[in-house]
């Protein structure tokens, strides 16, 4: 299907006929994130503009599902995981594990991963990070965005995330 492919064609573009070909011929992995997570490096990033991380929080929630920006829209809504079967999740926080059964899965040498991948590092700071900026939001922004990602949490194991309670 490389032929109907351009630079800037969305799936939903096609007909359902062509998606499931598409679908079908390619190998499909889905990155995921805990959504927390994501809020995160979006502020720290600058993509968000705000002073404080209580208030580019409350941007978000008030931007809503339709207005967001895909760096923090929900995945579910981005990824379609209901509609799509992926072939591979793979969880950010395990990537170097996950990476290793994903290029074995394809039969690529799982020693051709980076050396620079540090789970045990990423999954300390984001701790750290989650706590720091957890603290920030009122009850009201923590229970927002616990239902704004609603089905984020339902769909993927964040059991570790902030959110999930």
């Amino acid at each position: 299907y490389r032929q109907l492919r351009t630079k800037e064609t969305w799936l939903g573009e096609f007909n359902q006929t062509e998606i499931k070909a598409m679908l079908g011929s390619y190998t499909k992995v889905l990155f995921v994130r805990d959504p927390f997570h994501r809020l995160i490096a979006t502020f720290l990033q600058g993509m968000g503009i705000s002073p404080s991380f209580s208030t580019f929080v409350q941007e978000v929630l008030d931007s809503g599902m339709h207005n967001g920006s895909m760096a923090w829209k929900p995945l579910v809504s981005l990824c379609q995981p209901c509609l799509i079967q992926y072939d591979y999740v793979v969880m950010f926080g395990f990537l170097r594990q996950e990476l290793g059964h994903l290029l074995r899965w394809v039969g690529l040498p799982a020693g051709s991963l980076p050396p620079e991948l540090t789970d045990s590092q990423v999954q300390w700071t984001y701790r750290w990070l989650s706590e720091q900026m957890f603290s920030e939001l009122s009850a009201q922004q923590k229970k927002q965005l616990s239902h704004f990602y609603r089905w984020d949490l339902a769909a993927f194991p964040f059991s570790s995330s902030f959110l999930s309670d």
